[in-house]
């Protein structure tokens, strides 16, 4: 009788540490912490996007002595692919404009121009992308003077950089600065071929599909 109490008690004792040891490694370990930062960490950068901008411009007529300025804003639209953490993409905008200045009986304004651009960079820690971008710029330069004006709308280049942020799932900010060249045109209420040359410094955000 004493020999099967001993067997049961060493069976409950052996039962016990096992349960304890499983206890220790199902229940006591930490689990892995899925935060906010680790999704964003294991994001990416490829797909479609859309989204808009606000910014200021400031440049220059060709043959002229103003020097059109003012504030712009509009929309943009991409897309992006992703090898490792080099995002290569094209992007495309259209952009209304308040750029103008008055100088003696002249005065030019630029009321909207777009680009159609390719996109390079690298993207750090993922969620943090810097790039270099350029492409074909079009876009409308007005003159006026003594009551008449002249509309003519001009192709041209630009280049630029800029600096993209993925501050949530799929929403991302961004500040980019562009040169534009719109190229010269022959006015005739001016009597001189005129172009303008300028500046586009704007921030933006974008939804990421």
């Amino acid at each position: 009788m004493s020999r099967i109490a001993f067997a049961a008690v060493a069976l409950t004792a052996a039962g016990y540490t096992v349960s304890a040891q499983a206890a220790d490694l199902y229940g006591s370990r930490p689990y892995p912490n899925y935060t906010v930062n680790r999704v964003l960490d294991d994001c990416s950068w490829a797909g479609p996007y859309l989204g808009g901008n606000i910014g200021y411009a400031w440049g220059s007529v060709d043959n002229n002595p103003t020097k059109p300025s003012g504030f712009v804003g509009g929309v943009q639209a991409g897309y992006n692919w992703q090898t490792g953490a080099f995002v290569f993409g094209a992007e495309a905008d259209l952009q209304a404009t308040g750029a103008d200045d008055t100088f003696a009986p002249w005065k030019f304004s630029n009321p909207w121009f777009g680009t159609v651009r390719g996109r390079a960079g690298y993207a750090f820690v993922n969620n943090f992308l810097v790039y270099a971008t350029g492409g074909l710029a079009f876009g409308e330069l007005r003159a006026e003077t003594f009551g008449l004006s002249e509309t003519h709308t001009n192709a041209g280049w630009t280049a630029g950089v800029g600096g993209e942020f993925l501050f949530a799932q799929q929403w991302s900010a961004k500040v980019e600065y562009l040169y534009v060249d719109l190229a010269n045109s022959n006015f005739t209420v001016t009597g001189a071929s005129n172009g303008y040359r300028f500046g586009v410094l704007r921030a933006g955000i974008n939804y990421h599909f």
